[in-house]
C-alpha cells in the first residue's frame, strides 16, 4: 500500500467550490489515476467540508466552515481525512487548517466548558497471500473482526464477499492429444469425416472457441483442396472424392482460439486415414496379349508330369484383402492335360503328353480378386505341344492364316447381305410408286367432265349413219 500525507492551511468562510489545493499535483499523481482508481475522500463525519474534483484533481470547499463553530477554543483548528484509490489500494492523508478570521464581536465568556473527544479511526487492508483463480475458486467469503484494547474487550464482525472476475489465462484444451478418423475412398463431397472439441475454462468471451484450419499442404496442394472446417462446430468435410491409390493418408492441424483480447489458442493434429474399395480389376502383366501376332508357349511332348509350362504374373494395385489374386483355368482345348497354381499362377502338365493331343492348346486363364465384390481379369495363353520348332511354325501358321480367312469370309458376307437387303427395299420402293401412279391416273379419268367426240370411220363419213357399230360403242363410252 502507497502512502502519502499533505496539510494545507486556508481561512474561515471560504466560498462554497473554492480551491483547497491540487491533490493530484501535490501527492504526484496523474489525473488519469484519480479517475481510474476510483478516488474518493473518507472523512468518518456527517459533515463533508470538502470535495475532490478526480477531472482535474483539485479538492474545493464543499460547505461552509465556521472555525469556532468545528475547533471552539482550541488552536490550532485542523481537521483531517484520508484520500483512498483502488487497483492498486493507495492511502494519502490530507489535513486541513483552518485559520481564524475577524468574524465576531466581542462577548462574555460561557461558562459552560465544552469537552473534546479524540475520535481513533483505523484502516486495514486486506490483502491476498497467494494469486487468485477464479477456475479453482470462484468466491470467498471473509469475515472480519475488530476488537478493542477495553477491559471487558468489546468487539464487531462483518462478512465481506470477494468474488473473482475472469481474465482470459486460459487457452482452449482439446479433448485428445491427437485426432485419427478414417474415410473410404471414392466418397461424395461435403460428407462429414470428423469432429475435433475443444474446451475452455474461462468465461463468456474469454471461453468462445473458433476452430481454423492451418495452411498446410498436401501432396503438394493446400489443405483446403482436401477438406473443409466448420468453425464453430470442429467437424471437418470432404472437399474432392478421395482415390486411396492416388493418397493413402492427410495430416492436417487445427487451431481452437477463444475471443479473449488477446486471444489465445492451441493446436492438434488430425490424421485422416484413406480406407481402400475393391474399384481395381488385376492386371496381367505375363503373358503379354499383342493384337497381331501369337505367341505361345512350347511344351515338348516327352515333357514329365508337372512340367512347367508357364506362369501367368498379374498384379491389383487396390491394398489388402483387396489384392489377394487366385488363378483358374476356365476354359482349354483339351482340359486334362493342364492345370494352374491357385496362388502362384503357374500352369503346369498334370500327365504325359500322348499322340492324340493337339499341337495348338489354347488355354484360358482368369485371375480373380478377394474383394466383394470380386473383381477379375481373363488371360488366353497358346501353347505349343511339339518336340521342333517348325512344327509349331507350321501349326500356327495355318491357325493365323485360318483365322484371317474367316475374319474376311465374315466381312464379305456381311457386306453381300447389305447390298441384297439395299436391292430388294429398292425394288419394293418402286413398285408401290408405280401403283399408287396407276391408281391415281384413274381416279383422274373417272371424274373427268369433258365432252366425248364421237369418231366415225373413213368408210362411214359421209351418210352419217349414228347407228353404226363404232358410234354405238363410242356413245356406250359417253354413257358410262
Amino acid at each position: 500500500m502507497v502512502g502519502g500525507q499533505i496539510r494545507y492551511s486556508i481561512p474561515e468562510e471560504m466560498k462554497k467550490g473554492s480551491v483547497i489545493g491540487n491533490v493530484a499535483q501535490d501527492l504526484g499523481l496523474d489525473v488519469r489515476r484519480l479517475r481510474s482508481g476510483r478516488a474518493r475522500i473518507v472523512t468518518g463525519e456527517n459533515i463533508q467540508y470538502t470535495e475532490l474534483k478526480t477531472d482535474k484533481g483539485l479538492l474545493v470547499v464543499n460547505e461552509r466552515i465556521d472555525r469556532e463553530q468545528l475547533c471552539g477554543d482550541v488552536t490550532p483548528c485542523s481537521f483531517s481525512f484520508e484520500m483512498i484509490l483502488e487497483n492498486p489500494i493507495e492511502l494519502h492523508q490530507i489535513t486541513i487548517e483552518v485559520l481564524d478570521i475577524n468574524d465576531h464581536a466581542p462577548a462574555f465568556p460561557n461558562k459552560d466548558k465544552s469537552l473534546n473527544f479524540e475520535i481513533m479511526k483505523n484502516y486495514y487492508n486486506l490483502v491476498s497471500d497467494q494469486y487468485f483463480d477464479r477456475e479453482t475458486i470462484r468466491e470467498y467469503n471473509i469475515t472480519v473482526t475488530a476488537t478493542d484494547s477495553g477491559n471487558p474487550p468489546l468487539f464487531t464482525s462483518k462478512t465481506i464477499n470477494l468474488k473473482i472476475s475472469d481474465v482470459n489465462d486460459n487457452p482452449p484444451v482439446f479433448d485428445r492429444n491427437m485426432y485419427s478418423a478414417f474415410m473410404t475412398e471414392n466418397n461424395s463431397p461435403g460428407v462429414s469425416i470428423f469432429a475435433v472439441s475443444a474446451r475452455d475454462s474461462d468465461l463468456n468471451q474469454n471461453a468462445r472457441i473458433s476452430y481454423i484450419l492451418e495452411d498446410t499442404e498436401v501432396s503438394g496442394a493446400p489443405v483446403s483442396t482436401f477438406v473443409s472446417l466448420n468453425s464453430e462446430s470442429g467437424v471437418i468435410s470432404a472437399v474432392r472424392t478421395f482415390d486411396y491409390e492416388q493418397i493413402k493418408e492427410l495430416q492436417l492441424t487445427v487451431k481452437a482460439q477463444d475471443g479473449g483480447s488477446p486471444p489465445l489458442s492451441s493446436n492438434v493434429t488430425v490424421k485422416i486415414l484413406i480406407q481402400d474399395q475393391n474399384d481395381n480389376p488385376p492386371q496381367v502383366l505375363y503373358p503379354v496379349q499383342t493384337g497381331g501376332s501369337l505367341v505361345a508357349e512350347m511344351v515338348p511332348r516327352s515333357a514329365d508330369v508337372g512340367y512347367l509350362v508357364t506362369k501367368v504374373v498379374a498384379v491389383d494395385v487396390d491394398s489388402g484383402q483387396n489384392a489377394w489374386l487366385s488363378y483358374k483355368l476356365q476354359r482349354a482345348t483339351d482340359r486334362p492335360l493342364f492345370e494352374v497354381g491357385l496362388q502362384n499362377g503357374e500352369i503346369r502338365t498334370i500327365r504325359q503328353v500322348t499322340d492324340k493331343d493337339a499341337v495348338k492348346q489354347r488355354l484360358s486363364v482368369t485371375v480373380e480378386d478377394n474383394g466383394q465384390p470380386s473383381r477379375s481379369a481373363t488371360v488366353i495363353v497358346n501353347v505349343a505341344v511339339a518336340d521342333s520348332f517348325p512344327e509349331v511354325m507350321s501349326e500356327f501358321t495355318d491357325f493365323t492364316q485360318d483365322k484371317e480367312y474367316n475374319d474376311n469370309l465374315t466381312f464379305y458376307l456381311v457386306l453381300a447381305l447389305a447390298v441384297v437387303s439395299f436391292l430388294f427395299i429398292t425394288c419394293l420402293v418402286v413398285i408401290i410408286s408405280v401403283k399408287i401412279y396407276r391408281w391415281r391416273q384413274s381416279r383422274v379419268l373417272y371424274h373427268s367432265n369433258l365432252p366425248v367426240i364421237p369418231y366415225y370411220p373413213p368408210r362411214y363419213s359421209d351418210n352419217g349413219d349414228r347407228d353404226s357399230p363404232a358410234c354405238i360403242q363410242l356413245r356406250g363410252v359417253q354413257d358410262h
